[in-house]
């Protein structure tokens, strides 16, 4: 059996609109194990930050940039940054290290459940 062009573009449009719909459906995790979590550092997951900046001590932000609300990509030791425009914020207090960001981080709700954590936004 052959492949007609039209076929395979019907069947690689149909394959990509459900994989879409299944990744859309379904809601931003932040969940993870505290051994995950580094001290003096922290994780991006989906659309929080969770943050050891010290031992026994977490604390989760929204990785959301308050600058221009571009996602927080890169967690590098004790503080994040936006790469679009190079903000830079702490993670013990989601301060404003350097801008263009003039506002911290937004602190989101996180759950202590044993050996894992759990972010919860309730403004989203």
């Amino acid at each position: 059996m052959t492949c007609s062009r039209r076929l395979f573009l019907l069947g690689t449009a149909t394959t990509f609109a459900g994989a879409f719909l299944a990744a859309c459906g379904q809601e931003p995790t932040g969940d993870i194990a505290k051994t995950a979590v580094p001290v003096g550092g922290s994780v991006i997951l989906d659309k929080f930050i969770i943050a050891q900046p010290s031992e026994g001590h977490y604390v989760a932000y929204s990785a959301t940039c308050p600058h221009q609300f571009q996602k927080i990509t890169v967690a590098q030791g004790d503080t994040v940054r936006c790469t679009a425009h190079g903000s830079t914020f702490n993670i013990a207090d989601g301060s404003v290290v350097s801008g263009p960001a003039i506002n911290g981080l937004r602190k989101v709700d996180l759950e202590d459940q044993g050996d894992r954590l759990a972010a919860s936004d309730p403004q989203a």
